[in-house]
């Protein structure tokens, strides 16, 4: 069965940097897209940055220029590099998995940005 397992949150101040990393494991082999989503106190779960097998990545308008996703050469994890956070960046942050077979989502990483 498919497993997402993210790391890489903390607390950091505002203007610095994380990177998040999500293992993908179970079957793969339907992967059709890897996508970062975060979720603040109170808001709807929002898109963050996504990147299909065609190799089409978009960003959601606050993040560009300051977060990038890849993924390794195995494919079997993604990461989201984040530059130049803020404090409204401050919220769990979620990796997904759309597939041929379903959609999954990891536990959540809890990122958060002092001022």
């Amino acid at each position: 069965q498919v497993q997402l397992v993210e790391s890489g949150g903390g607390l950091v101040q505002s203007g610095g940097s994380l990177r998040l990393s999500c293992v993908v494991s179970g079957s793969i082999f339907g992967i059709r897209r890897l996508g970062w989503y975060r979720q603040a106190p109170g808001k709807q779960r929002e898109l963050v940055a996504f990147d299909t097998t065609g190799g089409n990545i978009n960003y959601a308008d606050s993040v560009k220029g300051r977060f990038t996703i890849s993924r390794d050469n195995g494919k079997n994890t993604v990461y989201l590099q984040m530059n130049s956070l803020k404090p409204e960046a401050t919220a769990v942050y979620y990796c997904n998995v759309a597939s041929v077979g379903g959609t999954y989502w990891g536990q959540g990483t809890q990122v958060t940005v002092s001022s």
